[in-house]
């Protein structure tokens, strides 16, 4: 009965509103009724979406959605409503598929007949914010994708987002998605040069439709074991990798080590070879001051990070054959992962089991049996007594008493076989100090690696030489600093995760292997 032995670890919203001229003027001529209000401007917009079937894309700097404005009841075409909303009739609407995209018209032909325009860039940057249509709350960790490429970001907690495409993307279309919406396209070239806001609309799974999927987990789960060698890689690949770890104390981050890694990844039913890790780019910071001491050494990190690969390295809670009777699974909901929908399976270790193990959930695809994610954390009933399996020394000034280990793990397919796409760890400590009984600060410490790219071309084992040890202290690895890549992420704030610059590192990696 082991515990996973290793284990030990994108910005803005896209709302437009517009006048006069439009195409497809059928969908603007619509008489829809705007009833007698006194709401936010979002909110009265939500109300033609629900009439016309039609959301909305707006730059946040021509449209404030909290202003409050009071309309009438009146039957109007969906443009006299947009128009009668915002209180402004300078602006243009245009349609782009399930979209009505609102620009400001009269800046537009001003610029163009009295601005010469400079040089187009080699890339464009697209902004904005996602928000739920029908609360108007921001969508965190959605999905923004390039469709046809790996290039892609998720949202902030704010539900904000940033995308840098080179020229080449231009003319893409992007999606957006997220668990338990329905999901979302937008031509790039529409969200060019502005601040957007974008609203998402909950999917809702028809009662019936639950009731025949329902089936039983633990056969879920014999039948995503034995899948494996179909959904998941039967040949090695090169993963290229944005990777970072931290540590904070009381809040304050004391170090941060960033990285890119080139992944040799094994294939998935080959257990006797090894994932190997090349290092391309690396950078440190260190806070702590020079009279501080390593207090502590705690399993986390580069290895951590290989070993999460559960599809790979199969932990105890999926492991039923030798492990079944160790813990409880219930069927949950239905839900939508990246527009795929999934059966949700939660699991805890059953009760009289008096050592620390695990529970979660786990999101299974419901037509081809594929983990897509997974959130597991140790028992939290047992948590202290899981200390001795993650802190492997201390200093006798200082003792740690773990209060919560959690992992998320996330895959996405790529030419119909899934990867490993991002895997987190964060660990939690209760530091006491001997002698000082009014202090007993919380020390966290986490990281997180997410695929950028993957090739399956020429993939061979790294030289000896060049592999990077994955069982030392990553953040202690000599190295040398590239400022030309580094400058532009020095800047990147500790809270704002690693989906804000998941696309800048693509483009970076992208314009240092073809310069």
């Amino acid at each position: 009965m082991k515990l996973l032995r290793f284990l030990i670890l994108l910005w803005g919203m896209l709302f437009i509103v517009g006048s006069a001229k439009a195409d497809g003027g059928d969908v603007l001529d619509r008489i829809i009724q705007l009833p007698k209000a006194k709401e936010t401007i979002y909110s009265l917009l939500g109300k033609i979406s629900e009439q016309s079937g039609y959301l909305f894309i707006y730059d946040s700097k021509v449209i404030n959605n909290d202003s409050i404005v009071k309309v009438k009841k009146m039957n109007c075409s969906v443009r006299q409503a947009i128009h009668e909303i915002t209180g402004s009739k300078d602006l243009e609407l245009k349609v782009l598929g399930q979209h009505i995209l609102i620009t400001r018209a009269a800046e537009k032909v001003t610029m163009e007949k009295t601005v010469a325009l400079p040089p187009q860039p080699t890339y464009s940057t697209i902004t904005g914010t996602l928000l739920d249509k029908e609360t108007g709350d921001p969508i965190a960790s959605a999905s923004v994708l390039v469709q046809g490429t790996s290039l892609g970001n998720i949202t902030n907690q704010d539900g904000e987002f940033r995308l840098h495409l080179p020229d080449s993307l231009r003319n893409r279309t992007l999606s957006f998605s997220h668990l338990g919406y329905v999901g979302q396209t937008v031509e790039a070239q529409a969200l060019e040069g502005q601040n957007n806001i974008l609203s998402l609309e909950p999917k809702i799974i028809p009662l019936q439709e639950v009731l025949i999927r329902l089936v039983e987990p633990k056969r879920l789960l014999r039948e995503m074991i034995d899948r494996r060698s179909k959904n998941y890689s039967s040949s090695p690949v090169y993963l290229t990798t944005f990777y970072r770890e931290g540590v904070q104390l009381k809040n304050k981050f004391q170090s941060l080590t960033e990285a890119v890694f080139k992944v040799y990844k094994s294939p998935t039913m080959e257990l006797e070879t090894s994932d190997q890790v090349k290092l391309l780019k690396m950078s440190r910071i260190d806070n702590r001051e020079k009279t501080d001491s390593v207090v502590a050494k705690i399993r986390s990190g580069v290895e951590a990070c290989l070993q999460l690969d559960i599809m790979k390295h199969i932990p105890d809670f999926l492991s039923l054959e030798t492990n079944g009777e160790l813990y409880v699974y219930t069927s949950g909901d239905i839900v939508f992962v990246d527009d795929r929908c999934a059966n949700v399976i939660y699991f805890e270790q059953r009760q009289g089991i008096g050592e620390p193990l695990f529970c979660g959930e786990l999101y299974i695809d419901s037509e081809n049996s594929a983990l897509l994610r997974a959130r597991f954390e140790v028992q939290p009933k047992y948590i202290k007594e899981a200390t001795g399996r993650f802190v492997i020394r201390q200093t006798q000034k200082v003792r740690l008493t773990t209060q919560k280990i959690v992992y998320t793990i996330s895959y996405k397919p790529w030419n119909g076989i899934y990867y490993v796409h991002h895997i987190r760890g964060d660990l939690f400590f209760r530091m006491k100090r001997k002698r000082i009984s009014f202090s007993n600060p919380t020390l966290h410490t986490w990281f997180e690696m997410v695929t950028c790219r993957i090739d399956n071309e020429n993939v061979t084992r790294f030289p000896r030489a060049e592999r990077l040890p994955t069982r030392t202290v990553f953040a202690e690895t000599d190295f040398r600093y590239d400022k030309n890549f580094w400058e532009d992420f020095n800047v990147i704030p500790l809270e704002g995760g690693l989906e804000k610059i998941i696309e800048q590192v693509s483009l970076k990696i992208e314009q240092t292997e073809n310069p």
